[in-house]
């Protein structure tokens, strides 16, 4: 018994020696995070700034605790900090060209593709190079290195040049398995998203959109690239019919769709002709980290805030739940922060930068009230990524100014209703027996026991259509248009940028940048400087987040990692009893491949 208890004792002082020194390296690790942050990085003479296209790129950027602490590249790039290097490098003079390794780059977002390029052909201005490697381009990945002054390949690499297509997926089949089924009730011929529940194929109506949106898309795709490889758009459609991936290089370099083919030690050596220096000098190389690190502008003149609000909308946070949907935007945080805005006189102006396919329409008449206050106390634009749509525009139509991407996909004016009906997989499937005792009529409705009858399916109906008619007034008073205006455009339809611009859905194309302008403009400020809402969150706040299970985003991460094109009806499946009933969102995924 004693060598019991020794053996015990022993495995418990091991295991608390092994917490300690643990606890020791954690600590070594986040002092160094913490000085590493608060040093300025100086960017030597001559130097190359790289850009790695991999990984998921997300609307902003967070320095991730988890990932750093695992010794892990973060397994997202946001869009804010890849513009700002960019930016950084054309007006460093010790910046002389950037490097872009194409790698597995994931990104759907076809306007915060189109956003990179651009600043990518605005850094050429300052009469610098770039040239793009990789062992394999996928399609946004070249379109986004298309902008190279030279593009090259590895001996046996790829080139994905295929065209756009959307293969939505629909769960009614799946669902019913389970027993389980969708009550749907909404506003809008367009208003596709609640067909993913309630149907088994596109409707003609989504079809007719879909085909719309991405053949915009597509067409502006083609006409950069044709501009940039000095193609036509005719060849490059050619080329994406005849399946370009099982070409070989040559046959690239045949059809300029790349200059060289080089093995990956081959292309040291043309950077170093590019920067003019010997065999054996060293290359400086600079990352967007660091890059960012460095001493940027003096802050000048008057701050104009940049909000940035992404994800789904939704009305609590849904981050606590481990391995939950990623970023959202909570809609009573929100109106808070922009509360705050409002209140402090040191913001002149506020940009708003949205990048939401919509959600929850009770958080998204929340924002709209904050933005509705905000504007009457200072000028709010406007600035929209890759989706500003259904809730998306709710949020935007307030303001005094929106700026959209070409390429943005917005509007999307209509609501629905989707009530889950479990009442087959608690009696059918799990043999659950229900009675009922009621004093009035309606004593019962929404019950699990049973689906909606006609009845009630009728009053859900005005409930939604009442909501659809506050939408629409809304983006009617928002754009100073006539109800009926508006709602020869709404009725759910989708739009991209280009064609929103038109009919009036937005005022401008063009990216941040504009949007910033527009609001100085607006405030009538001569000299001014950006600063960037709400603050991301600290190591420290990360650490709580993991420590009581509300760390989503680094789980989350992960699972979207392994799942693939899985992880979104995985999620949809997972969450669907936590979604509020009454929504304002377009197909929960535009899946534009």
């Amino acid at each position: 018994m004693k060598d019991f208890f020794k053996n015990v004792f022993a495995t418990v002082v091991g295991i608390a020696l092994f917490l300690a020194i643990m606890g020791f390296f954690a600590f070594i690790s986040i002092i160094g995070m913490i000085a590493s942050g608060d040093s300025a990085v100086k960017v030597k003479n001559n130097s190359v700034l790289v850009l790695n296209l991999d990984g998921v790129l997300s609307e902003r950027g967070d320095t991730d605790f988890m990932s750093q602490f695992m010794g892990q590249m973060s397994p997202s790039a946001g869009l804010d900090e890849i513009l700002e290097a960019i930016e950084r490098a054309k007006d460093n003079d010790n910046v002389k060209g950037i490097y872009i390794e194409a790698g597995a780059f994931g990104s759907d977002s076809p306007a915060s593709n189109q956003a990179i390029r651009d600043a990518l052909l605005d850094f050429k201005k300052s009469g610098k190079w770039i040239v793009a490697y990789g062992d394999q381009y996928i399609q946004s990945a070249y379109y986004i290195c298309s902008a190279a002054d030279q593009m090259w390949i590895n001996p046996y690499g790829e080139i994905d040049w295929h065209g756009l297509g959307s293969t939505p997926y629909y769960l009614k089949d799946v669902m019913a398995k389970f027993g389980i089924k969708m009550q749907l009730t909404k506003v809008g011929t367009y208003k596709s998203a609640p067909e993913t529940y309630t149907a088994d194929k596109m409707s003609d109506a989504n079809r007719q959109q879909v085909t719309e949106y991405i053949t915009g898309i597509w067409d502006k795709m083609l006409t950069d690239v044709a501009a940039s490889r000095k193609l036509t758009k005719e060849q490059l459609n050619t080329y994406a019919d005849s399946v370009t991936m099982f070409n070989t290089t040559a046959q690239y370099q045949q059809q300029k769709l790349i200059d060289k083919a080089l093995y990956y030690d081959q292309v040291k050596p043309e950077i170093r002709k590019l920067l003019k220096i010997d065999e054996d000098k060293e290359i400086n190389t600079v990352g967007i980290s660091s890059m960012l690190a460095t001493q940027g502008k003096k802050n000048k003149g008057e701050e104009i805030a940049v909000y940035y609000a992404y994800g789904n909308i939704v009305t609590r946070d849904v981050e606590n739940q481990i391995m939950g949907g990623g970023h959202s935007i909570v809609g009573v945080d929100v109106a808070e922060d922009l509360e705050k805005l409002a209140k402090d006189d040191k913001v002149k102006a506020v940009v708003l930068r949205i990048n939401s396919g919509g959600g929850s329409a009770y958080a998204s008449e929340q924002i709209w009230r904050a933005v509705t206050r905000l504007k009457a106390k200072k000028p709010v634009v406007v600035s929209m990524g890759g989706l500003a749509a259904s809730g998306g525009y709710y949020m935007s139509c307030a303001a005094n100014w929106i700026v959209a991407e070409p390429t943005t996909l917005t509007g999307s004016i209509g609501i629905f209703g989707m009530f889950p009906d479990f009442s087959g997989l608690l009696t059918e499937k799990l043999g659950v027996k229900f009675d009922e005792v009621k004093t009035n009529k309606n004593t019962t409705f929404g019950t699990m026991a049973r689906p909606f009858n006609q009845e009630e399916m009728a009053v859900l109906d005005k409930y939604i259509q009442r909501g659809y008619e506050l939408f629409r007034k809304r983006v009617a008073d928002g754009r100073k248009q006539p109800v009926d205006s508006i709602e020869k455009i709404a009725q759910g339809h989708v739009w991209l940028g280009k064609d929103a611009l038109g009919i009036k859905l937005v005022d401008q194309l063009g990216n941040l940048n504009d949007a910033v302008k527009k609001a100085a403009e607006l405030a009538k400020l001569k000299e001014y400087h950006t600063s960037a809402y709400p603050a991301k969150a600290t190591w420290q706040e990360q650490l709580l987040k993991q420590a009581t299970g509300r760390g989503g985003n680094y789980l989350d991460r992960e699972l979207r990692m392994t799942l693939g094109e899985f992880y979104a009806p995985f999620m949809h499946l997972r969450t669907i009893s936590q979604q509020d009933a009454i929504q304002a969102r377009i197909p929960f995924e535009p899946n534009i491949k």
